[in-house]
């Protein structure tokens, strides 16, 4: 497991940047998959699940996870829809008593506090969803709420820069969008170059004028640690876990 300093020191708030270890899965979801669009057993599953919410002290039904598309959605979680599915890669909330999760398997996962207001929120960021504005509206459904703000936001792990090796294609598609997204990319070789997810999501968030810490870990190269879609798919293997992140208001 692993925690914000940052937002160690809030002391109305709880979260944790779950690592893979410790759950009840086993073969290609060793540990804590909390992936329930993998194939692993939907019992392990609900086992690791029931794992994460004991650990966050909320109930089974409290845990809120989304049905994630790497969309730029955003849906406020209230007492009329928490129980409902949540098709969204983005929430935010004022309730207490429930806890926000974001699975993540290379794409990155924020976890937000608007400190002024006591609203929380989690974004599933892969690059679609960060180059088509999920992490804006995140942060503009937290100004509607309420305008007076003071916004911090903790980028998990995710893949890194060494790790995420990308097409000129994809690289042209940034660079339509900005010329000034250039500077995320290195050149690996003639016809690959090396992409700064973790990097252009953290742009993305101050832009926005939120203050942003990093819990810093590549998910490509931590095996023991994390799941990785990237990892999963050179290895030919047939599917791959999720780690999940939380965030709840004590």
């Amino acid at each position: 497991m692993f925690y914000s300093k940052k937002f160690k020191k809030f002391y109305n708030l709880k979260h944790c940047f779950f690592s893979r270890k410790g759950g009840f899965s086993r073969g290609l979801y060793k540990g804590l998959n909390c992936g329930r669009g993998s194939k692993d057993k939907k019992k392990n599953i609900i086992m690791n699940l029931k794992k994460v919410a004991k650990k966050m002290s909320v109930k089974n039904n409290h845990l809120i996870l989304m049905y994630q598309t790497h969309s730029n959605k955003v849906i406020e979680i209230k007492k009329n829809n928490y129980k409902k599915k949540i098709r969204a890669d983005a929430m935010v909330t004022k309730m207490r008593g429930i806890a926000l999760g974001v699975v993540t398997a290379d794409c990155v996962p924020i976890l937000i506090y608007d400190r002024k207001n006591k609203i929380i929120g989690c974004i599933h960021a892969g690059w679609r969803g960060a180059i088509s504005g999920v992490i804006k509206n995140t942060i503009l459904k937290i100004r509607k709420l309420n305008s007076d703000n003071k916004i911090y936001a903790t980028i998990g792990p995710c893949i890194g820069k060494e790790s995420y090796e990308v097409d000129l294609k994809f690289f042209k598609n940034f660079v339509k969008k900005s010329k000034k997204n250039k500077k995320f990319f290195t050149i690996k070789n003639r016809n690959k170059k090396l992409f700064n997810l973790r990097e252009y999501v953290a742009k993305k968030l101050t832009e926005q004028n939120v203050l942003i810490d990093h819990v810093n870990h590549d998910t490509f190269k931590e095996r023991d640690n994390f799941f990785s879609y990237r990892r999963s798919t050179i290895l030919h293997q047939r599917d791959y876990g999720r780690s999940i992140s939380t965030i709840k208001l004590i």
